[in-house]
């Protein structure tokens, strides 16, 4: 029994420092991740803005701004929000390294098999996200 544990202890370990051990991406692929990204955005921008302005003269949405706007005063929710934003400034840099990672495997595993179908999936899908919800 301790054999068989000693055996799954060194190969977590091995599989730990063999995890740790990934290469960054490259510059090209990092920046290619950041501009889709923020383009993805704008285009959440967009669509947002487009029901926020369809949206924004009904007797509802004043309703939604009332509630909104007594919800402000609660000292919970303040509360809530200061935890929050304390979680996501915390976990900011985790993510980016997590991020970093994951574009590493990827340039490193996937990009030579994938990488080709994928960019013209990507190119394809925003054809379509042209249409339905563009960017600008």
């Amino acid at each position: 029994m301790n054999t068989k544990f000693l055996l799954a202890l060194v190969f977590a370990l091995q599989v730990s420092v063999s995890l740790s051990d990934v290469a960054a991406p490259s510059q090209e692929l990092v920046d290619k991740y950041e501009a889709m990204k923020a383009t993805f955005y704008k285009r959440l921008l967009n669509a947002y803005g487009k029901v926020h302005g369809a949206v924004s003269q009904t007797d509802q949405a004043q309703m939604a701004r009332d509630f909104i706007e007594s919800l402000k005063d609660k000292p919970e929710l303040q509360a809530v929000v200061k935890v929050a934003s304390g979680l996501g400034t915390e976990a900011a840099p985790i993510v980016d390294r997590a991020r970093s990672s994951l574009l590493g495997l990827y340039e490193q595993y996937l990009r030579p098999q994938v990488g080709d179908g994928l960019s013209r999936a990507i190119d394809q899908i925003k054809l379509f996200l042209d249409q339905v919800m563009p960017a600008e």
